[in-house]
């Protein structure tokens, strides 16, 4: 247990490096995918045919390529094509795009799921599709696609670890980089494990207070 602790504290500077990394991955892969998610699923519900059917294209081919494909295509790809980008911002926007075909399929099933009769009554009163959305629609599809939404949190926080595969040094990348240069493989996975629990439980804690404040426990 002594050689635990006195490795954890001369591992763990070096390891929050990588946990910095991957919060910042993280944080701006959710944003990015739930803005588009959100764009897809609208498209989806739309009424307007082309736009519907080019939201459930690029959902159905994103959802069919792994994300360590599209992370590679991004990052290696894209600067034959002229565009350069960091492998952070390439890790982003991979996983950003990645996870919006699921965000979309998320929030496509919240809107269906109000009452069509509401969509009705907002119209008979004047309101614009826009208008109902915004004002009828979302709110109350915010309340179902909550918990789903949770669970796609703590899916990304996890899949940021993909990012190593581009060179970004996030904490698992950090994690197997002490581990094969130290050989401690126990404590260092251990307290890899333990950062990426000590992330996901504020989460999970955050969604459940959410869930009981909506009333949806």
């Amino acid at each position: 247990m002594q050689g635990f602790l006195k490795d954890s504290i001369e591992f763990l500077p070096i390891l929050l490096q990588g946990l910095r990394l991957t919060l910042i991955v993280t944080a701006g892969s959710l944003v990015l995918s739930t803005a588009l998610g959100l764009l897809w699923a609208l498209m989806r519900v739309s009424g307007v045919p082309i736009l519907a059917g080019i939201s459930k294209t690029f959902v159905n081919t994103i959802r069919g390529i792994p994300i360590i494909v599209q992370l590679f295509y991004i990052y290696f790809v894209l600067p034959d094509l002229g565009i350069s980008l960091t492998a952070v911002q390439a890790a982003i926007i991979g996983l950003g795009i990645a996870y919006s075909a699921y965000q979309s399929e998320n929030f496509r099933a919240g809107i269906e799921a109000i009452d069509r009769g509401q969509v009705e009554a907002a119209q008979t009163i004047g309101m614009g599709w826009g208008l109902t959305m915004r004002r009828v629609i979302l709110p109350q599809a915010f309340k179902i696609v909550l918990p789903p939404y949770g669970n796609i949190m703590i899916m990304m926080l996890k899949d940021s670890s993909q990012a190593s595969t581009i060179t970004v040094a996030e904490l698992a990348l950090q994690g197997k980089l002490i581990a094969s240069s130290t050989f401690q493989n126990t404590t260092v996975f251990t307290l890899v494990a333990l950062l990426y629990l000590c992330m996901s439980i504020p989460l999970i804690l955050l969604v459940g207070h959410l869930e009981r404040r909506f009333g949806l426990r």
